[in-house]
């Protein structure tokens, strides 16, 4: 029973964006912190690091906010730094600035689907269907 229960959390973990871009930003974090120590690096991983993290950090104050009209303005805050990062990392990947390709690919996916299931909350919240 407590095996079913923890797999269920897992799930509900998995689904949770605040914990999902919380986990992303951890995984962002050491990510840069790996990057060496050149201009282009340290540019382009400043500009990442601030737009990974803002993901978690707008939906945290979502959470807070004070009318649906600022809720939804974190989600949509929170959707642009989704695509702001993935920015950086295509142009890291496109630039050939990292040798693993694939764990930029598992950070531009990661990125995506937290970029699509934000996307999709706008959408829920704004009581727009999908096409």
């Amino acid at each position: 029973m407590s095996n079913l229960k923890s797999q269920n959390q897992n799930v509900n973990l998995k689904s949770n964006i605040r914990y999902r871009a919380y986990q992303f930003s951890l995984t962002i974090i050491k990510f840069v912190s790996n990057l060496p120590e050149k201009k282009v690096y340290w540019i382009i991983g400043d500009q990442l690091l601030r737009a990974a993290t803002s993901i978690g950090a707008n939906l945290i104050e979502a959470k807070s906010s004070s009318s649906k009209k600022d809720f939804i303005k974190f989600h949509e805050i929170a959707l642009k730094s989704a695509n702001e990062t993935r920015y950086w990392l295509s142009l890291l990947k496109d630039a050939k600035l990292v040798e693993n390709i694939n764990l930029i690919n598992s950070l531009l996916k990661e990125a995506e689907e937290i970029a699509k299931m934000i996307g999709s909350s706008l959408l829920t919240l704004k009581g727009k269907n999908r096409l």
